[in-house]
């Protein structure tokens, strides 16, 4: 066993297989991933990498199979659990540089790059050499939420062990205190269970770890307030985003290769372009706020085309700009999303020996976490105008511009109207 001091979990112990994954090159260029894409301008501590992140959530996976196979008696097929844990340690093959950002301009999700990385090459042949010829479309399968495994949901799902590592570690590298999740009771609180709507087997929570579920709940929501989706850090990230996006329109960057990249090597490959906004981002120069709004101040649906539609985006971004006097890119637009703040459709083992699945309805004495997850989602997210040169937007008419429809924007663009009038 190989063991890697670890500033999260001290120490890791490596199986064989572990750490032959771990030589491959494709594993390797994760130590050139920051695990926080660009937040290491606002925290400078924010210097870790997917790498080390990879290390603690294969560390979990281990004691959390541990843990349900002791208190299974031993009933969990050995290969499973050795398919789980190299589906936790190869979770993240497949991200981009500086994290999720490229996602958000349309890029393959970082999960689908994942699948030729692990099903082909050197780490797929490891796979089948000592898990079997189905090992790589297993694990694929598991990091893509796709599984029949009983055990999916420790590798994809609300209570999945990527973010209990992720939000503890961005919080210590950051030096803040919103990450604190009581990991070790929702571990001892995880069972395996048969699933009442289904039938099958799969992971639950006993009833008794609830209130460690709301220290997940709520470390999630802090983190995202105030660091994932601080303002400072949405303005770097939207520059970079407008950056390699007019390098792809540009011919100046190969998309099929975006995958390939660390940090460092897409920014010089950037650097041929000779754009200005990349000196800018990279001295630290970032756009400053010129409107900004909280989700729960606008409806249900307003704004929902910046985040779902990247090209319409830009076009209203250079558009706005040039009814502000400014030149095409001066103007970026920003409205995170996360599908889930912290799904909660989960089976919950009760302490009388009944099964309830933990939904949006309930249940009395309880809190209504997926309610509060939803409340909690739409108050950390809010919808910005970064320029490049400080200026005051009329709020009312940013506002009302949210509230169009993708379609009546392109009216309007299309008819020459103005987009703020």
């Amino acid at each position: 066993m190989l063991v890697i001091r670890d500033p999260l979990h001290n120490n890791i112990r490596l199986d064989p297989l572990a750490r032959e994954l771990i030589e491959t090159p494709a594993f390797q260029r994760l130590r050139y991933v920051r695990q926080l894409g660009l937040a290491f301008l606002v925290y400078p501590g924010a210097t870790h990498t997917r790498f080390e992140h990879a290390l603690g959530t294969y560390h979990l996976a281990k004691r959390s199979l541990a843990m349900l196979d002791e208190d299974n008696a031993g009933s969990i097929a050995p290969d499973e659990c050795a398919i789980i844990a190299a589906a936790a340690l190869l979770h993240d093959l497949g991200h981009y540089p500086f994290s999720h950002a490229l996602e958000e301009i349309g890029a393959m999700h970082h999960e689908e790059v994942a699948r030729s990385l692990i099903a082909t090459g050197e780490v797929g042949d490891i796979l089948v050499r000592a898990l079997g010829k189905d090992a790589p479309g297993r694990i694929v399968a598991l990091v893509r939420g796709q599984s029949r495994s009983p055990l999916q949901r420790l590798i994809s799902g609300s209570l999945d062990l990527d973010k209990l590592d992720y939000l503890r570690r961005d919080a210590l590298m950051c030096g803040v205190s919103y990450g604190d999740i009581d990991v070790d009771r929702l571990l001892n609180s995880l069972v395996l269970l048969t699933d009442p709507s289904t039938g099958g087997q799969t992971v639950g929570i006993a009833e008794k770890g609830l209130s460690a579920l709301e220290s997940l709940l709520f470390a999630k929501y802090q983190m995202y307030r105030n660091v994932y989706w601080h303002h400072a850090i949405r303005s770097a990230t939207a520059m970079y985003k407008r950056l390699v996006a007019d390098a792809l329109d540009a011919g100046a960057l190969p998309a099929d290769r975006l995958a390939t990249f660390t940090d460092e090597g897409l920014l010089h490959v950037l650097e041929e372009s000779r754009l200005p906004m990349l000196a800018a981002l990279r001295e630290r120069k970032l756009y400053k706020r010129a409107f900004e709004c909280p989700a729960v101040e606008l409806p249900d649906e307003a704004g929902e085309w910046i985040a779902d539609d990247p090209a319409l985006t830009r076009q209203v971004e250079d558009a706005l700009a040039i009814e502000l006097g400014m030149q095409p890119g001066d103007l970026l637009l920003d409205y995170p999303v996360k599908t889930e703040m912290l799904g909660l459709d989960i089976p919950v083992l009760r302490r009388g020996g009944s099964i309830r699945r933990l939904t949006a309805e309930g249940w009395e004495g309880a809190v209504n976490l997926p309610k509060l997850s939803e409340e909690l989602y739409r108050s950390a997210r809010w919808l910005r105008v970064f320029t490049k040169t400080r200026m005051q937007l009329d709020r009312s008419r940013v506002a009302h511009l949210a509230t169009l429809s993708a379609g009546d924007v392109r009216d309007r663009m299309k008819l020459g109207r103005l987009l703020l009038s």
